[in-house]
């Protein structure tokens, strides 16, 4: 039986177990707890051995395709991503700004994840630092993604600060929940970035001059809605669902039947081995899958009618909405270039309620959306009240590695960053 899409009909007894054993610990002591757990511990044991691999990036076939990204002035806020990034490090004592910094070919960059639990204790914890220090961290994230973008990560930590008061873990998930690292040193020439990662929260920036990559991200929210409180009313993927449903509702029966992947979105005997997973549902690139292979699978894009490819491009805008406007511009411009090897996929259901995943593939971009079981709700199989979104930059290119090379190539020849 299909799970309610109305979180308040799948939350647990304030006394269930999993509360009372993570009660009142620090979010190190519940990572610790969570890393004796068999399938936490399995996951972290995977992200171990994945994490020692070489940076290679995402591909459809194992191989990367090159000559799909140039550097070029696109307008990224340099200046003023540089000018936050100074303050901080002007306010942060000889021991914060010690663990705050990284070099630019650092492996603590690959090494984000988004459960509530403390895995990887890089760089700075907010709700260690003082509010004048967390704002300022802040500030970076508002002059890198512009309003839009911050605002939406700033939803992203409201929601979780609203899913610790309905389970009161505050201690573990809270508004402040989250690891921040600088990259290289700010510069309006030279490249330099920063990561931010926690719970439903993590994002990677590259700056390249006036060139900017944001990926990989993973954003995501349970419950999907804050329904009283001072934030109420806030939903933050509602054009994703809404519009990518609207797409596929469109299309003709037989287009439908070959974009439609699966039927089910849970785990079926119909699925290849491991192409469900319990902690992260069906979508495939999230934390440490920077090497995965991802065939492609759907229709072309080329398919689709006129109002069906501009379908198409708003739920892609609607993922960029991160990006300050001149980088959001120019990579949309891109992604719309290669729309002839465009690929849109679904699983499971098309009706208004029904729970569903969908992909959009290409050569330069992977974005992913899904709704999944519950973790702190009640439900196994998934409900449109808990979502997971992905953005990746496929061939190489997450964590703005490509540019780098290139950067690294033209400017100082025989330097070849680390990885």
């Amino acid at each position: 039986m299909r799970p309610s899409n109305n979180f308040r009909d799948l939350l647990f007894p304030l006394d269930d177990p999993r509360f009372v054993m993570a009660r009142g610990l620090s979010p190190r002591d519940f990572g610790q707890l969570a890393r004796k757990h068999p399938r936490a511990g399995a996951l972290m044991d995977r992200w171990d051995q994945l994490s020692q691999e070489p940076f290679h990036g995402l591909t459809c076939d194992g191989a990367c395709e090159h000559g799909l990204f140039n550097l070029e002035n696109e307008g990224a806020p340099v200046a003023e991503a540089v000018a936050a990034a100074t303050e901080l490090l002007r306010h942060l004592d000889p021991a914060n700004r010690e663990k705050l910094c990284y070099p630019i070919d650092a492996r603590e960059w690959r090494r984000w994840s988004n459960p509530e639990f403390l895995w990887n204790d890089n760089g700075l914890r907010l709700e260690d630092l003082s509010e004048h220090v967390r704002m300022l961290v802040m500030r970076i994230l508002e002059a890198s993604l512009g309003p839009r973008g911050h605002a939406k990560a700033q939803g992203c930590m409201r929601v979780n600060a609203f899913l610790g008061d309905l389970v009161q873990l505050q201690t573990i998930m809270n508004e402040w929940s989250y690891n921040f690292l600088l990259f290289g040193e700010p510069s309006l020439t030279e490249p330099w970035g920063w990561n931010f990662y926690g719970h439903h929260l993590c994002l990677n920036c590259c700056f390249v001059g006036g060139q900017m990559v944001v990926s990989p991200v993973f954003m995501g929210a349970e419950p999907n809605v804050i329904d009283e409180g001072p934030y109420k009313g806030l939903e933050l993927f509602t054009t994703q669902e809404i519009v990518g449903l609207s797409l596929m509702q469109s299309l003709s029966p037989s287009l439908r039947d070959r974009a439609q992947i699966y039927e089910q979105l849970h785990d079926e005997p119909s699925k290849p081995a491991g192409r469900w997973h319990r902690d992260d549902g069906l979508h495939l690139g999230g934390a440490f899958q920077d090497n995965r292979i991802v065939p492609y699978e759907g229709i072309l894009a080329t398919e689709f009618d006129a109002a069906q490819r501009d379908q198409l491009m708003q739920v892609t805008e609607a993922f960029l909405e991160l990006l300050p406007d001149g980088p959001r511009a120019n990579r949309l411009s891109q992604i719309e270039r290669h729309l002839d090897r465009t690929y849109w996929s679904w699983a499971g259901g098309y009706g208004d309620e029904d729970p569903f995943y969908y992909r959009i593939q290409s050569p330069i971009i992977m974005l992913e959306f899904d709704h999944h079981a519950g973790i702190w709700l009640n439900n196994d199989l998934p409900a449109k009240c808990h979502i997971h979104t992905v953005i990746r930059t496929p061939n190489g290119n997450d964590y703005g590695k490509d540019l780098l090379r290139q950067h690294y190539a033209d400017v100082h020849p025989g330097h070849i960053p680390g990885q």
